[in-house]
């Protein structure tokens, strides 16, 4: 196991509490540890009590951040016809059917969001076991399967991020970049925040978001209320 570097272990002696603080002082602690040249990602990780082994329980969705993630989104969209010439009107940098069905199967998937119209799924489909892995597979759940492909593309080019536990029930967003004002990255946080807490489970039991913990992208994570 790769060992902490000086400057890992002198940014979280400066943690001094495992409790969980309030957001306001988590931000402008993290912004403190804004000691690298380049402009690190803000992300936020969630545990969740749920199970899961059980599909009732997992929790997928997309949400808008108030001020984007602060960097360049490439947008892949499976459609044709009118839709394909509205995604790219609307800003898709790549559109396709079939063709970009083979690219995708060749390893070539230089987008970080794919999203299709539900008349190209016979076509996305057989992509799950390449697309699913990476969080690319678009979903009717997380917004990236719709009919307004115009409109989630502008969205999804905005800010939009899209979501989904893993196996150990934890979610994890980015929000921002550590250039954000304190301001700005609240609002983000408090946008995702209010929208998982909207899709917690029926089936869920006891407390839904057990922990939060903020970090940069070369920064420890911080404990934050949730």
């Amino acid at each position: 196991m790769r060992r902490p570097s000086k400057r890992y272990r002198a940014l979280k002696d400066r943690i001094k509490s495992e409790a969980p603080l309030p957001l306001s002082d988590a931000l402008r602690l993290l912004k403190s540890f804004n000691t690298t040249k380049f402009n690190q990602t803000v992300e936020v990780s969630t545990h969740l009590g749920i199970d899961p082994k059980q599909t009732d329980q997992n929790v997928r969705g997309s949400v808008s951040l108030p001020h984007g993630i602060g960097k360049t989104v490439r947008v892949a969209v499976f459609a044709q016809g009118e839709n394909a010439e509205k995604a790219r009107a609307a800003g898709a940098d790549i559109v396709g059917a079939d063709d970009l069905a083979q690219q995708v199967k060749g390893g070539t998937m230089d987008f970080d969001v794919a999203l299709a119209t539900p008349d190209m799924m016979g076509v996305v489909g057989p992509l799950g076991r390449v697309l699913g892995p990476r969080g690319l597979m678009p979903s009717p759940r997380s917004g990236t399967v719709t009919t307004d492909i115009a409109s989630a593309v502008r969205e999804f080019k905005a800010g939009k991020v899209e979501f989904r536990n893993d196996k150990g029930a934890n979610v994890a967003v980015p929000v921002g970049k550590l250039s954000f004002s304190e301001d700005e990255l609240t609002d983000n946080i408090n946008a995702f925040r209010n929208y998982l807490r909207s899709l917690r489970p029926s089936a869920a039991k006891g407390t839904y978001i057990t922990s939060i913990t903020l970090s940069a992208t070369m920064s420890p994570g911080i404990p934050v209320s949730a």
